[in-house]
Formats: C-alpha cells, sequence, structure tokens
C-alpha cells in the first residue's frame, strides 16, 4: 500500500481524489490549512470509504511545520499537489496573494521532496496556461499564452519551476493535470463543492441561487464572440477528475511516464456557454434560475474546451460523466447542505 500526500486535501478536488485513492487501495495523508475548505469534508471521505485519512492542519509556506509532517511520514511515495488559491477574480484584486501563497508552498514541496527522497508529484495545474487558444480544442502543444488573470500565471509558473526543478535534478519527476472546470459531486452527496462565504465558481452560485441563499446569479457578460454571448467553458464531472489523479499517480509509481514531466487535459471535449449551463440547470431540476446580465469581469478568457485525445491514449483515462448527471448531483450536495442545516 503506497501512502500518498494530498495537499489541499480537505477541498473540493482534494476530498473527492483522497476518496478514489483509498478506494484504489492507497494511504492517504492529508495536509491543509483550511483557508478555503472545512474539516467536515473528512467526515465525508469516511462515510464513503470507511477510512479517516490523516489529517495534518498545516499552511505550506511553512518551511518547518512541513518538513516536520515529511519527518512524520517518511514513507510517502508521491505528492498530489492542490494547495492554491484559486479564484480568477480574487486573483486579479490580490495578486500578491496569490504569488506568494501559490509559489512558496510550491518550492518548499519540491525542496522538501528532494531533501527526503519523494519522486513524484502530480500537480494540480489549469487550462488557464493556455490563455485566449488560438485554435480550439486546445491541445497540450498548443503555445502557452500570456496569462489573463495572476491565477492563472502561478499556474503557468508553477510548471516552469518544476520543469526547471526536474532539469536539474534526476530526483523528481511530474504529471501537470491541466483540467477545465470541475463541477458536481460525489453521487453520495457526502462531499461536493464547498466555498467559504460568497463563491467564486459558476456551478456552486447557481445552486445556492436555486435553492435561495443568493438572490440572483450574475452572468458575466452576453456580448463575447459565441453563440449566446456568453463565454464558454469545458465542464468535468470531479469524481472523473478525481480519477484521472490516481491513474496518474500510478503510472508514476510504476515508472510507465515517457518523459520525466508530462501534461495532460483533463476534460469531456466539449464547450458549454454560462447561458446553456443554466438552461440545464433548469431544464435539469425544475428550477428557474434568477440571473442578470452583468459587465464581463476582468480576467475571463472568452472560450476555451479540451483535446482530450492525449489522456485518452496515454493514460487510458476518459470523462464519462453528462453534464446533465453532473448538475444533478451538484444540486443533490447543495439540497443536503442545506437540509442538514434546519
Amino acid at each position: 500500500m503506497s501512502k500518498i500526500l494530498v495537499t489541499g486535501g480537505t477541498g473540493y478536488i482534494g476530498s473527492h481524489t483522497a476518496v478514489e485513492l483509498i478506494n484504489e487501495g492507497f494511504e492517504v495523508v492529508i495536509v491543509d490549512n483550511l483557508s478555503n475548505s472545512k474539516l467536515d469534508s473528512l467526515d465525508g471521505i469516511e462515510k464513503i470509504t470507511g477510512i479517516r485519512p490523516v489529517f495534518e492542519q498545516i499552511d505550506l509556506c511553512d518551511k518547518n511545520s512541513t518538513e516536520t509532517l515529511l519527518k512524520k511520514n517518511v514513507d510517502i511515495e508521491a505528492v498530489i499537489h492542490f494547495a492554491a488559491f484559486k479564484a480568477v477574480g480574487e486573483s486579479v484584486a490580490y495578486p500578491l496573494k496569490y504569488y506568494h501563497n501559490n509559489l512558496m508552498s510550491l518550492i518548499n514541496l519540491l525542496e522538501l521532496m528532494q531533501q527526503y527522497s519523494i519522486p513524484s508529484m502530480v500537480f494540480s495545474s489549469s487550462c488557464t496556461v493556455y490563455g485566449q487558444p488560438e485554435k480550439l480544442p486546445v491541445t497540450e502543444h498548443a503555445p502557452v499564452q500570456s496569462a489573463t488573470s495572476p491565477y492563472g500565471n502561478t499556474k503557468q509558473i508553477s510548471e516552469e519551476i518544476i520543469r526547471d526543478t526536474i532539469a536539474a535534478s534526476n530526483k523528481i519527476k511530474s504529471i501537470a493535470l491541466r483540467y477545465f472546470n470541475p463541477i458536481g459531486a460525489h453521487p453520495s452527496a457526502l462531499i461536493g463543492e464547498l466555498p467559504v462565504g460568497v463563491p467564486n465558481n459558476l456551478v456552486p452560485f447557481v445552486t445556492q441561487t436555486a435553492i435561495g441563499i443568493r438572490g440572483q446569479l450574475s452572468v458575466f457578460g452576453n456580448d463575447y464572440n459565441t453563440l449566446d454571448g456568453s463565454c464558454i467553458r469545458d465542464y468535468i464531472h470531479v469524481v472523473d477528475l478525481a480519477k484521472a489523479h490516481v491513474v496518474a499517480v500510478q503510472r508514476l509509481l510504476e515508472n510507465k511516464n515517457r518523459a520525466n514531466f508530462e501534461m495532460f487535459n483533463l476534460g469531456t471535449g466539449q464547450g458549454v456557454s454560462v447561458l446553456e449551463l443554466v438552461k440545464t440547470f433548469e431544464k435539469v431540476t425544475g428550477v428557474k434560475l434568477n440571473y442578470k446580465i452583468v459587465d464581463r469581469r476582468p480576467g475571463d478568457v472568452e472560450q476555451v474546451w479540451a483535446d482530450t485525445a492525449c489522456a485518452n491514449s496515454e493514460l487510458g483515462w476518459k470523462a464519462k460523466s453528462t453534464l446533465e448527471e453532473t448538475l444533478k448531483s451538484a444540486w443533490d450536495w447543495e439540497k443536503k447542505l442545506r437540509y442538514e442545516q434546519k
């Protein structure tokens, strides 16, 4: 049983990945500073899998605390690194906050991985590294464009840091998973997206509006060069995404990687506009959404969706859930949350 360190593991994608790792027989150690997540997710992980992972509340920007964790877990074989701030709009408003947190935590981890002989990292990257692609769907060979937000730039810089670290040393190998827009929740409705405060992502704002927590949903722009004028994204079920992380870490542990640094797009390969998603949610749930069109949001890309052929063939992975199934899971999670609070 390999022991995997999951940073940011009480967060949205991290908690779902912890479930899939445990289900595949891995031992999971979670580290999180709980800045944008809650310990409740550990209860959900335990209810789904029957196992409560080891948890340490640590800020990875604190190198001494991170080193103490690794000293206690000398048998860690790989790291899946999710821990990062991730809101595009917030990163535009507070760029230094994003550069400090997202880059310092990665640098500390890479230094300590070399020191403690942990050879493998799966890195949580993003389609934001492509900026606004010149050609769609975007492949892994597309040129990295100038980032449209500090958040996106931290992902670009992080990939460069990992690549340069690997080039300078043969101690580490890594897979960067460039994923598109994760949405939905575990089918058990025991874990899901639980933003602290006002959601920055579309779907939790949709579900919170539908259930009455938010008065109105803002759609940022209807004057883009798309069929209905709203932004287009590639929305992928979070469970499909989590399963890809398990496949990627297995690839590294079994030395099946073709290079010491690889990157893969994770998406459905289908572009869906914001207004299409709103209409699909209304159809699936029977709930009419109160929304209005507002000005464009700084940092947003007009349209992007994935060419997933490389991940499909190399990893043997493919997104399976439909948009309808994914939105239903998000709604089931939202209803469960509010039912428990009554």
